[in-house]
Parts: C-alpha cells; structure tokens; sequence
C-alpha cells in the first residue's frame, strides 16, 4: 500500500510552488500534518505492555480530519450517534448540487457559500414538510456537506439523510407520508425541490454580499432516492467524515512522477482510474480541505441533539429499540509485539528519535 505521507513526501515542494497561492492556510496546515503521520520525524509516545514489561516509542498519528489514517473510530462514533436517533420512517436520501457556474465562488468564499448550501438546503427541505399534505409539520434532517465527486473533482453538494415524518407540536402528531403506490416511495418532486433550492440560495448569496456570476443555469439538479432504514445511506455519507476523500489502498501506483488511484464510478458501478501528475493530485486532495473549525455535517429540525427527549418517545412509542442497529466497537488498541497483549500509554509528545519503533498496531487504533 502507498502511503499518503510518502507522496507528500515526495510532491509536497512541487505542489507548494504551483498552488501555495491559491491554498488556504487550514490546507497548508493540513499538507504539513498529513506529511508527519505516524512518519519519523512525528513526536512519539512511550507504550508499556503490563503483561510481559516490554517498552517501546511509536509516532503519534497526526489526527486531522482529512487524513486517511486517523479518526476510524470517529467516523464509527458518528455513525453509531445517528443510529441511536433512527425513527419509525422511511428515509430518503436528498442531494442539492451546487452548479459549475457557482463554483468558482464556492472556492473563493468557502466558509460563506459552504455554510449557505446547508442552510438553504435545510431550509427547502423544511418547506416542502411544512406544507405537505401528509406532513404538515417540523421535519428532521441529517445534513453532510461534501466537496468532491468520485473522481476527486471539486463538485460542492449537499447530502440529506431525511425521514419521511414530521412532528405537529401543535397538535402532538407524529405523521409520515405513505408510498401511494409509487416504486421506491416518494418524498417530494425534484424539479419543484431545485427551484425552490436555486430561489433560496440564491436570495441568500445575494444577502451575503457577494457578486453572482454574470450567467447561471436556470434549471438545477437534485435527487431523491428512498434509501430504506437509511443505515447505508448514514454508513456511507460516516466514510468521509473525519477520513478524507480517499484511502490509501485506492492509491495504486506513484511513480514516474505521477500518482494513479481508482474511484467507483457512480452510474456503472465498475472500477475506473486516473492518473495525474504527483503536485496536481496533491492539490486536488487539498481543495477538499475544508476551511478551519467549519463543521461539515449538521443535524436539523427533530433530528437534532436539543430533542432527544422527542426521539425517545417516539421509539418508545413504536416499539423501536434504538441500540438494534448499533455495533459499538472500543477505540483498537496499541498490541505487544512480544506477547500480544494489549499495551498501555505511559508517555506522550517525547521528540522524534533517529531510529524509532516499528507501529504494531490495529487500523485506526491511538490518534493523539
């Protein structure tokens, strides 16, 4: 497998020479970071085993979200969270893109359109529950912001993972919205979602303050599939969360001065591959690096932490046992190269040494 850390490593002079100007400083920090992961030259942390009194110093994991070493179990956590709210609905999954004319103001005001492509997708969601015949109601989201399509290209749009139900405080009513025959279920018209979408984030765009393009298209793309329980759908939108938009067992090759990594086409759902030159992949990696401190996903409406007091009554009320779909695993743990046992952190945050330790440790185990 090819490390992240090497190709860095390796492009990372290059890549700040072509780009530095038009990289924002939380992705030069992130560069920086993802080039020390668990490598040499990272600080280190002195393990103990009680069992068998062997010692030994491993590099500390770096920790950054787009990482692709780190923050498995955060990914795991996040998912189990949302688990733990399931309700008694169908869910769907709802996408809002951002389109290409956009985008070069997407990337040039990141923080500010980023935060508004959530708010205005939340907001249309919760207008069509509103006055929705069988809704009529607040309704709840899970929103993820994502950047980047399958082949790694700056694409900004937002995934909705939203139960088909709604809550009338007014009236204490849970309502959900039937199938009426439909393949598949139905939630809301996508042509009457994007107009909507287009006039709210628009409006909001202006509000801000910032100049749009001289032309945009009129007619935007949303989808809306019924995804089930919505378990999947949470799984996958977990897998990017707190890992980066790409694994290392997908990076295939790096030589001759060019990366090549393969990506599951959407559409098709066969194997495809791309190769660019190391500094541009690097580049491309960074664009997906999201601005400091800004949260990429967000709960909304009954969905959101404030009420769990509501989602527990209503499991209550249906019989649902919240705790059926979780598969909590404890954070892995650092293993005794000598006899196996589980190893105990003593010290951390020693300075690097010439030669450190070998890491014998599980995926994803010890990020500090």
């Amino acid at each position: 497998m090819i490390l992240l850390s090497s190709i860095i490593e390796r492009f990372e002079a290059e890549c700040l020479s072509l780009y530095r100007k038009i990289l924002l400083p939380s992705q030069l920090k992130a560069l920086s970071v993802m080039k020390a992961c668990r490598a040499s030259a990272s600080p280190q942390m002195q393990a103990h085993c009680p069992a068998c009194d062997q010692r030994l110093l491993v590099p500390h994991s770096c920790g950054h979200r787009s990482c692709p070493h780190c923050q498995h179990h955060e990914s795991q956590r996040w998912i189990e969270r949302q688990l733990a709210r399931a309700v008694p609905a169908t869910y769907f999954l709802v996408t809002l893109t951002l389109p290409a004319q956009l985008r070069p103001l997407a990337w040039d005001h990141q923080r500010i359109v980023y935060d508004l492509m959530i708010g205005a997708s939340w907001e249309t969601l919760r207008t069509f529950a509103r006055n929705d015949h069988d809704l009529q109601g607040e309704a709840g989201a899970i929103a993820v912001l994502h950047t980047h399509s399958r082949a790694l290209d700056y694409h900004p749009h937002v995934h909705l993972v939203m139960p088909a139900a709604a809550l009338d405080t007014a009236k204490r009513l849970w309502r959900t919205k039937g199938r009426r025959g439909r393949q598949g279920g139905y939630l809301f018209n996508e042509q009457a979602l994007a107009k909507v979408f287009r006039a709210k984030l628009l409006a909001a765009i202006t509000a801000a303050g910032l100049s749009l393009p001289p032309s945009y298209p009129k007619k935007w793309v949303v989808d809306c599939k019924n995804v089930g329980t919505g378990e999947q759908a949470l799984v996958y939108l977990g897998r990017y969360l707190y890992r980066g938009v790409i694994q290392e067992r997908d990076i295939l090759s790096c030589e001759n001065g060019t990366v090549t990594f393969r990506y599951r086409h959407a559409k098709h759902q066969r194997w495809e591959y791309r190769t660019l030159p190391g500094a541009e992949f690097l580049n491309l990696l960074l664009q997906h690096v999201l601005p400091k401190g800004f949260r990429r996903t967000r709960n909304f409406g009954f969905l959101h932490p404030n009420s769990q007091r509501a989602i527990r009554l209503l499991q209550w009320l249906f019989g649902r046992d919240p705790k059926r779909l979780l598969t909590s695993r404890p954070r892995p743990q650092l293993t005794c190269p000598s006899c196996g046992a589980p190893m105990m952190i003593v010290r951390t945050r020693l300075p690097a040494r010439a030669s450190p330790a070998p890491i014998p440790q599980a995926k994803g185990a010890l990020v500090m």
